[in-house]
């Protein structure tokens, strides 16, 4: 068994889910997680974010619902309106994280996240990586290189594709997975309590 986690790197209720997804991995330090990008942000989706209205009412909403924080360097990131949330350069980002430590997908993601939503940084920008390795203990040239490669946009695309075949649409969505059976622990807002019920449940059907 193992569990599939879901998210954007750009998606705020991703972020407010991080606390509980910690938890959860803290818990069950068995099972490996695969984390897969979703592409919130692509195609027409992909503009200034004073498009999206919604934004600071959201976050405000995150925060209460979640205690997670939204730093002062993310809203003069966003204070104009004009940063664009690019998710496919998230997912590059996120795919070349999880390739330099397959293990640490949860760490990296959420850490991915908390250099957005807290530090303020882009995740188009290859700074961000380089930071973000560094201070988790990676090779930085390395991960920068692989956010760059030629074959980066196709493993942003690959996990899309995943997040497609696994019938999520909906970010976070974590997945609980035993050969071809799985099922879903969370979608959006949910404590690691609760977590932890769906997924006890579903090892008693396979054992």
């Amino acid at each position: 068994m193992k569990l599939i986690y879901v998210f954007d790197a750009y998606c705020g209720w991703s972020h407010g889910f991080s606390p509980t997804l910690r938890e959860v991995a803290s818990r069950h330090p068995e099972l490996d997680v695969d984390v897969v990008s979703g592409g919130l942000f692509t195609g027409s989706r992909r503009v200034p974010v004073r498009e999206f209205g919604y934004v600071q009412g959201a976050n405000t909403q995150i925060a209460e619902l979640t205690g997670v924080e939204f730093g002062e360097a993310y809203g003069r990131l966003i204070a104009d309106g004009s940063f664009v949330m690019d998710s496919q350069a998230a997912a590059r980002g996120v795919a070349a994280l999880r390739r330099a430590a397959p293990a640490r997908g949860v760490e990296l993601a959420t850490a991915l996240q908390h250099a957005f939503y807290v530090d303020g940084l882009s995740l188009s920008d290859r700074a961000t990586y380089r930071k973000v390795a560094e201070q988790a203990g990676l090779d930085a040239d390395e991960v920068v290189a692989s956010f760059e490669a030629a074959d980066a946009l196709g493993a942003a695309e690959g996990d899309f594709a995943r997040a497609r075949a696994l019938g999520v649409d909906a970010f976070p969505t974590l997945l609980a997975a035993d050969g071809a059976a799985t099922t879903v622990l969370a979608r959006g807002r949910a404590g690691a309590d609760d977590v932890e019920r769906r997924l006890a449940a579903f090892a008693a059907t396979r054992s």
